[in-house]
């Protein structure tokens, strides 16, 4: 299908500046390769999200492609070997960071080889969308504009999308920069077919690619590619003003439609990709490739700028001296463009996914900026912003530290494109506060999440010890309950065993009160024998009674005695029978 060149009509965006390009310094020579340096240092953390886990051990021996650090959460990206070699370390290293601090980093010394992990193509026409998209996951493509988003995410886990429009980034609108512009003039063939892959997952109904009418080479090499493809592929000239490659910017000039702050272009139909990620996917699902290597623009104060395809994890140094080497008054290394890139703390630094151009910085390219004047309220940066809120507003508000107010005024609706700074002539470096704003609600809200965790966890703790103390409360009670129904049983035992005693003896009494009352007959009158036997019957009941009761009085002794001396002397005190004294 031939490609539409032109829309019937652009939309423009407020504000927006031109600041110089610098970007035929780095065309004048083909894409060129590096060769293998001696070691290469991959951060972990190459992308939004959460950190990858690692996969690999120090002295392992991997090969080029193998999985590194595996996906980590929903939102991560995997990391590969960019070549054999030898894990030779794992700790922390420097990367290119605006904090300038170290980070998690793999060290692999190539071995030379540069041997191939067995990979294969998927044939993405064919297969399941569900099955394509979570193979990506394990790509480690993330959007190689600048913001290392990952790539599968975008392309939506369930295979179905609601997309009706893909936007297809080519603007590359930031001074010095080129690689997006040569990539499309040298590879637009592998540029469409990942279009094509990404058309196919999303399940669009359009395709518009923007690129800016500075690159005439890339938009008509681009748009030879897509007379060729069988998709609705339009190629799209917009005009060249800073900054029309942020995706909310392009989106706004290809179709007109603004995307709220609180909303995602997505909610919207609408997904958005820069042309080095499709060319990624392309390579991905031809090949099987990870994300290997990118191309990378070295220019600014170097001898000879241009444009390296280079394997991650490459010192900028062997960038730098693939460019002929810096000249002598090179003073910085920015990492992006000059309007939102940051300065290097060491040439030394690897390159990441997120590295899309080195410029050699000077003083006769970056002069040291002029002092800061106090604000004259002139506006110019009111008027220069391409998000339309009040910078002016937002500078005093977090010049005081007046941050919900920065807030209320949508400080975080700000891109941080430096267009602002860019036109302020009492020369006031307004993204800095912007920056430093941000950071300290961000650090606010933190601390604040924190709080309220802790607040939790301790409301939870006093409800736990309140719970703890209110069962040992009741397990007492119970406990006291059932020693009181002991008690009651025992007293009603004793009392009846009481009861049972006294009738006993009660019993025993009348019995001996009618005994004593029966008078014997049939006794006068009786032989001398007789009286005889009588007497001695008698005298022997006294003497069995007397051992009874000289047997129960022992026992009574023997329990209630503290010492046995105590008892004997009771019981031969008690015998009738004489004794000898003491």
């Amino acid at each position: 299908m031939s490609a539409i060149t032109q829309l019937s009509r652009l939309f423009k965006f407020n504000g927006g500046v031109h600041p110089p390009e610098n970007k035929l310094q780095s065309c004048a020579l083909p894409i060129r390769r590096l060769p293998l340096p001696a070691k290469l240092v991959l951060p972990l953390r190459q992308h939004v999200g959460n950190l990858p886990k690692l996969r690999v051990a120090v002295g392992e021996r991997v090969l080029k492609g193998q999985l590194l650090a595996e996906a980590e959460g929903t939102i991560s990206a995997a990391v590969h070997a960019p070549t054999s070699g030898i894990i030779a370390s794992i700790g922390e290293a420097l990367i290119p960071h605006p904090s300038g601090l170290p980070d998690m980093c793999i060290t692999l010394e190539p071995d030379g080889a540069d041997e191939w992990l067995p990979h294969a193509p998927l044939d993405w026409r064919h297969a399941d969308k569900q099955q394509l998209t979570e193979s990506l996951r394990s790509s480690g493509i993330v959007g190689l504009g600048g913001a290392a988003f990952p790539s599968h995410i975008k392309l939506r886990a369930d295979g179905t999308s609601g997309i009706d429009t893909l936007v297809i980034n080519g603007a590359e609108c930031e001074p010095y920069i080129t690689c997006d512009d040569m990539l499309m003039r040298e590879r637009a063939e592998e540029v469409v077919r990942g279009i094509e892959i990404a058309y196919y997952l999303l399940g669009a109904k359009q395709c518009l690619i923007g690129i800016e009418d500075n690159k005439p080479e890339a938009a008509a090499a681009m748009r030879a590619a897509c007379d060729k493809s069988e998709y609705p592929l339009q190629v799209i000239v917009v005009p060249t003003i800073y900054p029309s490659g942020d995706a909310r910017r392009l989106i706004h000039v290809l179709t007109g439609r603004e995307i709220p702050s609180f909303k995602r272009s997505t909610d919207m139909g609408i997904q958005c990709f820069n042309v080095g990620t499709v060319q990624a996917i392309y390579r991905y699902f031809q090949f099987g490739e990870p994300t290997l290597s990118r191309i990378v623009t070295v220019t600014g104060n170097v001898a000879q700028a241009g444009n390296f395809d280079v394997l991650l994890g490459t010192p900028v140094t062997a960038l730098l001296d693939a460019a002929g080497g810096a000249l002598p008054d090179t003073n910085d290394y920015l990492m992006g463009g000059p309007m939102m890139g940051f300065s290097l703390p060491s040439a030394e630094v690897p390159v990441t996914k997120a590295t899309n151009c080195i410029i050699a910085g000077a003083p006769k390219l970056f002069p040291e900026p002029e002092p800061a004047m106090p604000c004259i309220r002139c506006a110019r940066c009111a008027d220069a912003c391409p998000v339309n809120l009040q910078p002016q507003e937002l500078y005093w508000f977090a010049k005081s530290s007046n941050l919900e107010k920065a807030r209320d005024y949508k400080l975080f609706d700000c891109i941080e494109c430096g267009c602002c700074s860019y036109v302020c002539p009492s020369h006031i470096p307004l993204v800095q506060y912007y920056r430093f704003a941000k950071s300290e609600i961000i650090s606010q809200d933190r601390a604040k999440q924190a709080a309220d965790v802790a607040r939790e966890r301790n409301e939870f703790r006093l409800m736990r010890i309140e719970r703890e103390k209110q069962e040992r409360a009741q397990k007492h009670a119970q406990k006291a309950a059932g020693a009181k129904t002991e008690g009651s049983a025992a007293a009603d035992g004793k009392t009846l065993e009481d009861a049972k005693k006294a009738a006993i003896e009660a019993a025993v009494a009348r019995a001996q009160v009618q005994k004593a009352a029966v008078e014997p007959k049939n006794v006068s009158d009786l032989p001398p024998a007789v009286q005889s036997e009588i007497a001695e019957i008698d005298a022997r009941r006294s003497d069995a009674a007397l051992e009874v009761e000289k047997m129960q009085l022992k026992k009574t002794i023997d329990t209630n005695s503290v010492a046995d001396g105590k008892g004997n002397e009771a019981v031969s005190q008690a015998s009738p029978e004489p004794t000898a004294e003491k």
